[in-house]
């Protein structure tokens, strides 16, 4: 198979596993005219329609199914086998990537970026974005995860540290409604998750004890959510070490055991034992030692 010919199915595999020409793009770091370009080649080449066209995108026929399955089980393998030769340097240099819940960027940033300037070869990239990233396909060297531990295959998962969850309350809601009394919230409004459904176990608690209607406020971003508890749009739940940064926030609930959430370090096998990655680690964990009282 031709260097051109594996560019071609490289790009189709990525188009039907993002669904548009855009997303594809952006992946493989290519104007999306060389995605459409490579599309068209291919099916050309084959004499075989790969995808259908839509307003919202590409979906792959039948034939292309046939093709992505050996592709992705081609890319699976060369993007393995790039990430362990790229990581068998021992110096801490080089492009270095974390990922993590947008939340988690004010203890997270100050930590990589003093990382970063003690070792000037490196490049760090801090991705936030809710879509875990895999891994296995080398999208980033170290993950943070908050929640249940990862039971992705062929990562290393480690104990991080716990972060304490609490309702809080503006001032001016309270002046506005009153103080809750302790298991009781009828008259009051609360700031919640947009999706009903949140994996977060202190919105599961909400979702069982206060109605749907009294979640005024709903966001899909946690940071949307803070900041319509400090408006005084109704009650909520911060990260304790967050909500001591607002003197204008007042503790409604303590925080509870299952209100919490376990934070997990998270790498890939392939590059655990890089020197940048251990470097890493070691870094992080010495930083979280200072935050205390999460």
């Amino acid at each position: 198979m031709s260097i051109d010919a594996w560019d071609e199915i490289r790009t189709a595999y990525h188009v039907a596993r993002m669904g548009t020409v855009s997303g594809a793009a952006e992946v493989l770091g290519v104007h999306h005219a060389t995605v459409i370009r490579h599309i068209d080649a291919l099916e050309a080449r084959l004499s075989t329609k790969l995808f259908q066209r839509h307003a919202r995108g590409y979906t792959a026929t039948e034939a292309g199914q046939d093709l992505l399955q050996v592709a992705q089980a081609t890319d699976d393998q060369f993007t393995q086998l790039v990430s362990r030769l790229k990581g068998r340097g021992e110096s801490v240099s080089g492009e270095l990537v974390v990922t993590s819940l947008a939340s988690f960027s004010p203890l997270l940033a100050p930590s990589i970026a003093s990382f970063q300037m003690a070792h000037p070869g490196v490049i760090a990239r801090f991705l936030t974005d809710d879509r875990v990233f895999r891994l296995e396909y080398g999208e980033a060297h170290v993950a943070i995860r908050a929640g249940p531990a990862p039971d992705q295959p062929d990562n290393v998962v480690q104990k991080f540290a716990v972060q304490q969850v609490g309702m809080y309350a503006s001032r001016a809601y309270l002046e506005a409604r009153g103080m809750p009394e302790e298991g009781r919230f009828d008259g009051h409004v609360f700031v919640g998750f947009d999706v009903e459904k949140s994996r977060a176990p202190f919105y599961r608690w909400m979702t069982e004890n206060v109605s749907r209607d009294q979640v005024v406020f709903r966001a899909t971003d946690s940071r949307a959510v803070k900041y319509a508890i400090l408006q005084g749009a109704g009650l909520g739940f911060l990260p304790c070490w967050e909500a001591r940064d607002h003197p204008e926030l007042v503790q409604v609930l303590p925080p509870r055991d299952d209100w919490s959430a376990q934070i997990w370090l998270v790498t890939h096998v392939d590059l655990h034992r890089t020197a940048k990655v251990q470097s890493l680690l070691t870094h992080l964990k010495a930083e979280a030692k200072g935050w205390t009282d999460l």
